[in-house]
């Protein structure tokens, strides 16, 4: 897949069929969306595509909360190209794309740079000054200017519309357990593993931590069933997001404790999954009672991954 990041570099495109949408958490919905443009551009002799931002369009809009996001660049690039895509124009949104008049965006963009002979999108998806832009609009303009529009119904799962901003609230109240039904995979967040207290050593549950990534989405405080992974392999884990409100005064991390693992990770990368939540964090009276329901974290943790690894040999 090739990857541009601004318009300047699109040129003398080869006839292109676009999926088009910001794609922030390329979640199930978004993949169908862009399998039907790489489908259409098999069938009919063109290049697929996908025409995104390399930042939220929300960030833009005077006095707007920050869109956090729900994966990392690096993945949204890797889950795209996954899907067969031949090209992904990535490029700034700016207050010019923003103000642009829907047709001159259409004529300008993805016409004159992308040579687009097809385009897909969602229902709800919109363009140009004052979101004026819209699948209706493609429509009428692609009868004039010779290209076809597909227009994907909402996409829903269990009833619900999949979409990022559902994905943004489950993961906010924890209900991270949903999130594969409606990403295809879990919810994860990572980093580098930077030294903490090690207070988790001394009570014979070494862990990695992880400071928090103010760009993401973050599980409210609490204990969650997880994988670490580490150089490629998943390993069955145990998480506490929070503050450890038990043993001091600390900003919110991420700590994880690997079973059956005794390499040190400091200073090396590491991705979190998160697969369930099984309790609050709270505050003990005492590093005793704190000892001892970690113990009993772990073990409903070895539970459940024990019992998801039979699942999976089924």
């Amino acid at each position: 897949m090739k990857i541009f990041t601004e318009l300047y570099q699109i040129e003398e495109m080869e006839p292109t069929a676009v999926a088009l949408g910001n794609f922030d958490g390329v979640h199930l919905g978004h993949q169908r969306l862009i399998k039907e443009a790489v489908d259409y551009a098999a069938r009919n002799g063109v290049k697929s595509a996908v025409f995104t931002f390399s930042n939220h369009p929300k960030d833009l809009l005077p006095k707007a909360k920050k869109v956090k996001n729900i994966l990392y660049k690096n993945e949204k690039t890797e889950i795209i190209a996954s899907l067969g895509v031949d090209y992904l124009f990535e490029i700034p949104f700016t207050k010019a794309i923003m103000t642009m008049d829907p047709v001159y965006f259409i004529d300008h963009i993805l016409l004159n740079r992308f040579n687009m002979k097809a385009a897909f999108c969602g229902f709800n998806y919109r363009f140009g000054l004052e979101a004026a832009g819209n699948p209706d609009v493609l429509r009428n303009v692609g009868t004039d200017r010779g290209f076809e529009v597909f227009e994907m119904d909402p996409y829903k799962i269990k009833g619900n519309i999949v979409s990022s901003s559902l994905i943004r609230t489950l993961v906010a109240s924890g209900q991270v357990e949903q999130c594969k039904t409606y990403m295809g995979r879990n919810y994860e967040i990572g980093g580098e593993v930077v030294v903490g207290n090690r207070l988790g050593r001394k009570l014979g549950f070494p862990t990695s931590n992880l400071v928090i990534d103010t760009s993401m989405v973050t599980p409210p405080n609490g204990v969650y069933v997880t994988f670490c992974d580490y150089n490629g392999v998943r390993y069955p884990s145990v998480t506490n997001v929070g503050n450890k409100p038990t043993i001091g005064h600390y900003n919110k991390n991420v700590e994880t404790h690997i079973f059956d693992f005794d390499k040190e990770l400091y200073g090396k990368k590491i991705i979190v999954e998160f697969l369930k939540k099984t309790r609050d964090e709270v505050q003990f009276d005492n590093v005793k009672d704190l000892s001892e329901q970690i113990v009993r974290d772990c073990r409903e943790a070895k539970i459940y991954h024990e019992k998801l690894a039979e699942a999976e040999k089924e």
